[in-house]
């Protein structure tokens, strides 16, 4: 049986900010054991291209759906490939300088930063992301923009909020705050998701939905899990996801990632 299986990142696979900076050993033997079964296995992730850490570049996994679903890669080539509107990147860049917000520009294979944005620099040293490969001299107007990622030291969460909330009414765009790193915001085009980009996969592979499985803990991660044939949430995640998947597997210090493959997938 050829299936096809996604796995998020951040609090699925990995947890950096508690110590899990690779994946476990007992999470990789039961990744390799589903390729050795003849089943993809893709990554999944609100990260773009260049977020990605060297050990999951070179695990060998078949694809990955970044940018959360914004660009997709298959065997290092774009399958897919999602663009903003420049004028409403425009409004939003504005609008973010206006409340002391920074922005990093996600594009493929270049990401953009502004020379004089610290708190983006922050940001990025604190996920584990090479800074030195961005670019800091840029004309937005020549660039193909698949995401934004607002970020903010501010203290006013409250008033912080409504900015955002200003930044996703714009048409066309939407995006999730993150809880994990800084008050962050991601904005994307409402046209993609996690989901959107799996079936891009999913039609490269001519796999049915029915024999695709996916791991997930974070907002980001709803419509994938809603998705998917089968949809894995850690135990770790809200309720509000929790409510959605088919199973609850135990959180990434504990290989609940390894646990949800042996028992549901590869059934042993």
């Amino acid at each position: 049986m050829n299936r096809a299986i996604f796995f998020d990142i951040d609090g699925t696979i990995l947890d950096r900010e508690h110590g899990i900076k690779e994946i476990t050993p007992r999470v990789k033997t039961a990744m390799k054991k589903l390729q050795a079964a003849g089943d993809k296995i893709f990554i999944a992730t609100g990260r773009p291209a260049a977020f990605l850490y060297k050990e999951l570049l070179e695990f060998g996994f078949d694809g990955f759906v970044t940018s959360n679903g914004a660009l997709v890669l298959i065997d290092g080539e774009v399958i897919f490939k999602s663009e903003l509107d420049i004028a409403g990147v425009k409004k939003i860049c504005a609008l973010a300088e206006s409340e002391q917000i920074e922005y990093i520009i996600e594009s493929y294979p270049n990401n953009y930063v502004p020379k004089n944005f610290a708190v983006a620099e922050k940001f990025l040293k604190k996920i584990g992301v090479d800074y030195s490969k961005f670019i800091r001299d840029f004309d937005i107007d020549k660039i193909s923009i698949s995401k934004i990622e607002c970020v903010s030291d501010r203290k006013d969460a409250e008033n912080l909020d409504v900015v955002y909330k200003k930044m996703l009414a714009m048409p066309g765009f939407t995006g999730w705050a993150d809880p994990f790193h800084y008050m962050s915001m991601e904005i994307y085009s409402d046209k993609v998701s996690k989901a959107t980009g799996i079936l891009k996969v999913l039609e490269n592979f001519n796999i049915p939905v029915e024999n695709s499985y996916a791991f997930g803990d974070g907002h980001n991660d709803s419509e994938m899990i809603k998705t998917v044939g089968m949809g894995f949430v850690m135990e770790t995640a809200k309720d509000e996801l929790k409510k959605v998947g088919k199973y609850v597997v135990p959180g990434v210090h504990d290989d609940g990632v390894a646990f949800g493959i042996e028992k549901y997938i590869l059934q042993e």
